[in-house]
């Protein structure tokens, strides 16, 4: 059984983690963060996939050691972690989403609104997808206290949008989800995240088109 959680664990990660940082006015190390985690997360796989997501933490872990007080390092971290966290599966996944968490966290207590306050995203994203206790944190209701924030930050966001979306929609809220899909769907492009935006815009799609299929059974 907790084999089972854990898979499914690890494919939601795969499946999910696209970039939830929004565009704002960063470094140039941050601006490479975040260009090569795009390419690692959408480009690469298996081995060269781990291999690049370790290189990844090791520069974000530099950042964040170099510059403790910079949230958007925190938040970067956090968000490479629980990417890193969906690649390599099985315990590690468990032990990485713990660090994601803390990352963001850590984030949160600098500056909750740093990078359209996507650290409260990526945090309740995880606290809706990993197990539960006793094997991880995973809580439904501090997922949706985080994704509700997240949204008081950034209305009009595509990932604050879609992730709250979906959480609404395993929580079988069909119609409630489909509203916030249909927001995130008609976000503005971000220009530098072309690539996020695709991939994002695909899984909008996806589960708007499952959300129609529950409404047109009841």
């Amino acid at each position: 059984m907790k084999s089972r959680i854990l898979t499914m664990f690890v494919l939601a990660l795969l499946y999910c983690n696209t970039s939830l940082a929004a565009p704002t006015m960063t470094s140039e190390q941050l601006t490479q963060l975040q260009h090569q985690w795009a390419k690692v997360n959408y480009e690469l796989d298996d081995k060269a996939q781990i291999k690049g997501f370790e290189e990844l933490l090791e520069t974000a872990t530099a950042l964040t050691q170099a510059e403790p007080d910079n949230a958007e390092y925190w938040v970067w971290r956090g968000i490479i972690e629980s990417s890193f966290a969906g690649a390599k599966g099985g315990l590690g996944a468990l032990s990485l989403a713990k660090s994601a968490k803390h990352s963001l966290t850590k984030a949160i207590r600098i500056d909750g609104s740093a990078l359209m306050g996507s650290a409260y995203t990526s945090l309740g994203t995880l606290y809706h997808k990993v197990p539960g206790w006793p094997i991880s944190f995973g809580d439904d209701k501090d997922a949706r206290m985080y994704l509700e924030k997240a949204l008081i930050i950034n209305p009009e966001g595509i990932d604050p949008n879609y992730f709250f979306g979906e959480f609404l929609y395993d929580d079988h809220q069909y119609q409630q989800a489909k509203k916030y899909l249909l927001i995130a769907q008609q976000a503005p492009a971000r220009e530098d995240r072309p690539l996020a935006d695709k991939y994002r815009q695909q899984e909008i799609t996806d589960l708007i088109s499952k959300v129609d299929k529950k409404l047109n059974k009841k």
